[in-house]
């Protein structure tokens, strides 16, 4: 057993336990150590059993999943994924999860598929947040006490960038990203650290129902950037950041003043719905001598052949590096297949994105790099 994720179990539905615990069964690399119906009794499971992996509910009696999660990563930083209600309010608290330091957010299973669907995904996020690379988060302390003043929000790193010059972009130019495990972090870091202005910003991040409108507007109250969720028929404009809502892949298609977004339900792709790749395929098609695209944090390999056909296309390239990633496996997949520009930092690649941006304003692009479909 030694070389296998060990696992606990934290709700306070025996049901749900016994779902999530037979979500694991048959994978031969986990072993579900011990269930805990709180908090209470996980404190104690974890100094008996050392798991490598937490999965855990929110909504708990005698203490919530929201304050355990902050004690937790306070003093004994471990992988936690959420598994809770993905309802409108329960996707806030989720979301403040994740930027608590949870890794990952799922669905709690409410029907027949769901609980099949569980079983299907559980494993390959286990596995990832085994692997995921977590930071010792400090207490919150009283501003105005030295040497203890808390941590400023990342939006104030904003500043730092200079801004880009307003309404010099071409008007097919877009920035688009994709991401996954880690990128609910990442993403709010890249988009608060931009300023207005810039060539519209398209975005897929592996995300449940609800979850993605609710992380939209987050951002959008940080940003000088306009974020929120698309909806179908949207027209991508300079200045905006729409994100593809969970469930559904988003493409575009350019119309003469902007890009409209298209929402359908197909297949999912590399077991992802939205899927990067199918985002990427869709940009490379319309724009793709005039897109800078990056990759961030994420396991998997999604969004490594949509960014192979953006470069063919003329598109410049960004992956995060590994040492920023919370799991460095999107990024990784993009690097192998050698289609990428540019690997750096997560704190460099809000300016990488505006130099490239800013640089191909101003190119002289041959036409055959812009096809004339969808003008």
């Amino acid at each position: 057993m030694s070389d296998k994720i060990k696992v606990l179990i934290v709700d306070d539905s025996s049901v749900v336990r016994k779902m999530i615990s037979d979500a694991l069964a048959n994978d031969p690399q986990i072993v579900v150590v011990g269930t805990a119906p709180d908090p209470y009794v996980a404190r104690d499971k974890i100094k008996e059993l050392n798991p490598d992996v937490l999965t855990l509910d929110i909504e708990m009696p005698r203490m919530d999943g929201l304050t355990f999660l902050k004690i937790l990563q306070q003093h004994r930083p471990i992988p936690v994924i959420i598994i809770s209600s993905i309802s409108q309010a329960g996707s806030a608290a989720a979301l403040t999860a994740l930027q608590n330091g949870a890794v990952e957010v799922l669905a709690k299973p409410t029907s027949a598929f769901s609980i099949g669907h569980l079983a299907e995904q559980l494993p390959r996020h286990i596995k990832a947040a085994a692997a995921a690379r977590l930071r010792r988060r400090p207490a919150p302390t009283a501003p105005g006490v030295a040497g203890t003043a808390a941590t400023p929000p990342v939006l104030g790193c904003a500043a730092l960038i200079r801004p880009a010059p307003p309404g010099n972009f071409h008007p097919r130019q877009l920035i688009a990203i994709g991401s996954s495990t880690g990128g609910v972090e990442a993403l709010t870091e890249v988009l608060t650290a931009l300023p207005a202005g810039l060539p519209g910003i398209a975005i897929t991040q592996h995300i449940p129902p609800h979850f993605s409108k609710v992380f939209a507007e987050r951002i959008n109250g940080q940003s000088a950037v306009e974020v929120r969720e698309a909806v179908e028929g949207d027209l991508l404009t300079s200045g905006m950041a729409l994100v593809a809502p969970g469930d559904y892949h988003m493409t575009l298609t350019f119309v003469g003043n902007g890009f409209k977004v298209s929402l359908n339900q197909k297949p999912p792709v590399h077991h992802c719905r939205p899927a990067v790749d199918v985002m990427f395929r869709s940009i490379s098609e319309i724009s793709g001598a005039r897109v800078v695209a990056a990759i961030l944090t994420g396991m998997g390999s999604d969004g490594a052949m949509g960014m192979k056909a953006l470069k063919a296309a003329g598109a410049r390239t960004i992956a995060q590096d590994e040492e920023s990633c919370v799991v460095y496996g999107m990024p990784r997949a993009a690097v192998e297949l050698g289609v990428v520009d540019k690997i750096l930092p997560l704190s460099k690649i809000p300016a990488a994105l505006i130099e490239a941006a800013q640089a191909m304003a101003t190119a002289t692009l041959p036409e055959r790099h812009l096809s004339p479909l969808h003008v």
